[in-house]
């Protein structure tokens, strides 16, 4: 627990090793992710690069990444039946892993709950909204690329949601944070889990606990597989700073953090979220006072 304690108030990230979650399960996601770019994707995106000129680029490429993706919905609503190209197989499969990491997710927020002095329950009830919370996968895979100096496998940012879930591969790198104004690798381990907080739960802790600035830096040689799971509040969850955590005192003097539906949040992040989260917080300050704490009344 002060392992994982020190790792949100000052890293933002920590790998886990002995999650629960099977390693011929996560074997087999890797082989079916794998099977399944080669199959669908690759020709694709080298199309895609062809098309953009961008193999003998000589100049820093800033408003794109290096990276093929999709992205499967969980919650509320699967899309997983309707998502094109993807065998039977490779379906049931990330359904079976997507509940595995449901569940991590929500064991998770109970541990960071029993850190931070809330009830436990607290963080899953605030991401709840109407609907429960937004759950999903992003299925990246990063190809090898003639210029990683010039263009990012994905460029710097800070995650918008809440807590997110990453099962990396364990032979290509690429994955760095920022800490202290130094750029870090994340080194690739065989069966772990990468876990990260998103924005919502800076806002939540009222700054006790950080989102970190983290990048993919392309390689030229080998594909890198990355399939980061958000588990996020639901779109119309009102999110604010912890009662618990905000000072007694002059409370509302001292609370940082903006209150906000969580949608409201994502919209603004659509355009800004290559660029620093702090004017994101200083823009939801500007509407909160229109946020009432019933979150039917907002969504």
């Amino acid at each position: 627990m002060e392992m994982i304690k020190d790792a949100c108030e000052n890293w933002g990230f920590f790998e886990l090793v002995n999650h629960g979650i099977p390693h011929e399960v996560m074997d087999t996601v890797e082989k079916l992710t794998k099977g399944h770019y080669k199959k669908c994707m690759e020709q694709r995106f080298k199309e895609l690069v062809a098309s953009k000129g961008l193999e003998g680029v000589q100049a820093e490429v800033t408003d794109m990444d290096w990276e093929s993706t999709f992205f499967l919905r969980h919650l509320p609503v699967s899309n997983i039946s309707e998502v094109p190209d993807l065998d039977d197989q490779y379906r049931e499969v990330m359904k079976d892993f997507a509940k595995r990491l449901e569940n991590l997710a929500e064991e998770l927020l109970d541990l960071l709950c029993e850190n931070l002095g809330l009830e436990k329950g607290y963080l899953k009830n605030v991401f709840y909204g109407s609907k429960g919370p937004n759950f999903g996968t992003k299925v990246s895979n990063y190809p090898p690329c003639p210029k990683p100096d010039l263009i990012k496998g994905l460029r710097a940012h800070t995650d918008a949601g809440g807590i997110i879930l990453l099962f990396q591969d364990d032979k290509v790198s690429g994955l760095q944070l920022l800490k202290d104004g130094q750029w870090i690798d994340v080194p690739p381990m065989r069966h772990s889990i990468v876990v990260n907080l998103g924005d919502q739960l800076e806002v939540i802790t009222n700054g006790k606990y950080k989102s970190v600035m983290h990048r993919v830096i392309a390689q030229k040689d080998g594909t890198r597989m990355s399939l980061a799971s958000f588990y996020n509040p639901g779109s119309d969850a009102v999110i604010y700073p912890a009662p618990a955590l905000v000072e007694k005192e002059a409370a509302e003097s001292k609370q940082v953090y903006p209150k906000f539906v969580f949608d409201d949040y994502m919209k603004l992040y659509a355009g800004l979220k290559f660029q620093a989260k702090e004017p994101r917080f200083e823009a939801m300050k500007s509407i909160e006072s229109d946020v009432k704490m019933d979150p039917i009344a907002t969504a």
